[in-house]
């Protein structure tokens, strides 16, 4: 007969360095930062998401799908140690939404030359 032990702890979470600067590196509203990408922000917000989506090495359907965006700023924000809330994530995408784009898109250029 074999018995078992008593879990007396829970398991810890593992903090990695920090790669990114804990935050964006331009504003919401950095219009200026990046013209072209601001204008095809303005004009049509979802093929900038689906060229924002491709560039950053997801399917370029993703913010077709509800949530896709979300999900795609809550992936950028973590891969590039930014801080944040999936909740915050949330509430950008919906009532700043075509600004936010153009700031994740500005963002992967910075982060990718």
């Amino acid at each position: 007969m074999s018995t078992t032990g008593t879990i007396t702890q829970q398991p810890r979470t593992e903090r990695h360095p920090l790669l990114g600067s804990g935050s964006w590196s331009t504003g919401l509203c950095s219009l200026t930062d990046n013209i072209p990408i601001c204008i095809l922000g303005a004009i049509c917000p979802t093929i900038l998401g689906c060229h924002l989506a491709r560039d950053y090495g997801e399917n370029c359907c993703l913010p077709l799908a509800p949530g896709g965006l979300v999900a795609l700023r809550t992936h950028m924000r973590l891969s590039y140690n930014i801080e944040g809330t999936i909740c915050n994530d949330v509430l950008m995408m919906l009532f700043c939404g075509p600004c936010e784009i153009c700031r994740m898109a500005r963002e992967l250029r910075n982060h990718n030359g």
